[in-house]
Parts: C-alpha cells; structure tokens; sequence
C-alpha cells in the first residue's frame, strides 16, 4: 500500500502526480483495489492535464503509473458530488473519505 495516498486521504490534503507524462493535481477520496487486481487510486482532478479532452472530473488512477507523487499543503471538503464511498470499481477498499 502507498503510505502518502493513506496519509492524503487520512488528512484530506490535496495531491499532484505525473500520470500517463501529464501532471495531475487532485482531490484523492478511495483508495483500494480495482477488479483488474491493481491498487487504484479513485480522484477529483482538480487540475493538470489529460489524455482525453476532459481534464477534471472522477478519474481512475492505477497507482503503480504514479509517478513523483507529493502531498500539497491545501485542503479540501470531502463533498464533491458524484462521490461513492462504496465504489463498484473496486473489489477491496483500502481507506475512504
């Protein structure tokens, strides 16, 4: 398990990343296992670049393409709408919101 995922989420602290070679700054909420077996990582993205032409929104992150991950310093309220604690893309979760 990442440890500084558990910590973003523990502290609701926003965090950035390099996925797929684009930066990604977002709001983590879950955190667990998807049913393909990969640790993923379900976020906010707040900012930051994509491969789709929709750069915010939910995103699904495998957390083994994470790369130069950080926690930043600013926080944010756990109530975006659209969020499922009980995500059905996962067949375990680690930690949630």
């Amino acid at each position: 398990m990442n440890e500084m995922i558990i910590e973003a989420i523990k502290s609701k602290k926003v965090m950035q990343f390099i996925y797929d070679n684009a930066l990604r700054i977002v709001e983590p909420y879950t955190y667990g296992v998807s049913k393909k077996g990969k640790d993923q990582l379900r976020a906010f993205q707040i900012e930051g670049g994509s491969n789709s032409s929709n750069t915010l929104g939910w995103r699904p992150f495998t957390v083994d393409k994470m790369e130069n991950i950080r926690i930043l310093d600013d926080s944010f309220e756990p109530n975006r709408e659209g969020y499922n604690p009980n995500d059905k893309a996962m067949i375990e979760i680690y930690i949630t919101v």
